[in-house]
């Protein structure tokens, strides 16, 4: 298998502990929650972060995860964390052009139990792609390769490309940045993750100012959050409701 080196860098300890918490509350979800969709509303709320992280964590933990970059138009992760490999790198884009099979792009990494499947080049139109039944085969066959397979998608209010790819997925967490993306785009975002069918599985607000809870009272509703240095986290509508409904 290929081998791409990357730069995953450390966690200040209370994002790490909150960011832990997200990881231990995945394992409620239920052992057919396999294709995990990681997604915001808008750019810049900290999905791909959030998506490095969880899926470190997981393979850390001893799950075989693999990390897919969908971001096709704007993914940050190849510069954000340096990647490094004794050849030229081909990724999703490849395959979904049908100029490289499974095998070809997916990579093992330094994080043990970690895998990636990369973007190569970014595309200025990949929703025909993002169409093509290719998309589903891969996300499928990977779910029978690995435990955990986390997608980081693009945000949800700029193009279709979310949605279809939530359609996809076993269910979704929305990253929200605290004070900045609007309740309204929060009830947007949830609505179409209904529309596709891709089910919630809860929300990370990034972002916070821990030395006030007016983020609470910002959102309402939206979630109850354990919050920490910069992260909260929680299942919509009530972490306890939502882990009895999974042992149902």
């Amino acid at each position: 298998m290929k081998q791409i080196e990357m730069n995953v860098p450390a966690l200040p300890y209370a994002v790490e502990e909150a960011m832990n918490r997200l990881r231990i509350n995945i394992k409620f979800c239920g052992k057919n929650t396999k294709k995990i969709l990681i997604i915001s509303s808008v750019p810049n709320e900290g999905k791909s972060t959030v998506s490095v992280q969880l899926w470190k964590m997981l393979a850390e933990a001893g799950f075989p995860s693999v990390l897919v970059d969908v971001d096709l138009r704007n993914s940050v992760q190849k510069d954000r964390h340096e990647f490094q490999t004794k050849e030229e790198i081909t990724g999703l884009d490849y395959y979904l052009s049908g100029l490289a099979e499974y095998q070809d792009v997916v990579y093992e990494t330094n994080i043990n139990n970690g895998y990636i499947v990369p973007v190569s080049n970014l595309l200025e139109n990949p929703s025909t792609l993002l169409e093509d039944p290719r998309m589903g085969e891969l996300l499928d066959q990977l779910a029978e390769d690995y435990r955990y397979v986390i997608v980081d998608s693009p945000p949800l209010d700029s193009v279709s490309d979310g949605a279809l790819i939530a359609s996809l997925c076993d269910g979704a967490i929305l990253v929200v940045r605290s004070r900045m993306t609007s309740k309204r785009l929060v009830r947007q975002s949830l609505q179409q993750l209904e529309r596709v069918r891709c089910r919630l599985l809860g929300m990370v607000l990034n972002r916070v100012e821990t030395k006030s809870h007016a983020y609470m009272k910002y959102y309402g509703r939206y979630g109850s959050y354990y919050h920490g240095y910069g992260y909260g986290y929680g299942y919509y509508g009530g972490g306890d409701k939502t882990k009895k409904d999974e042992k149902k």
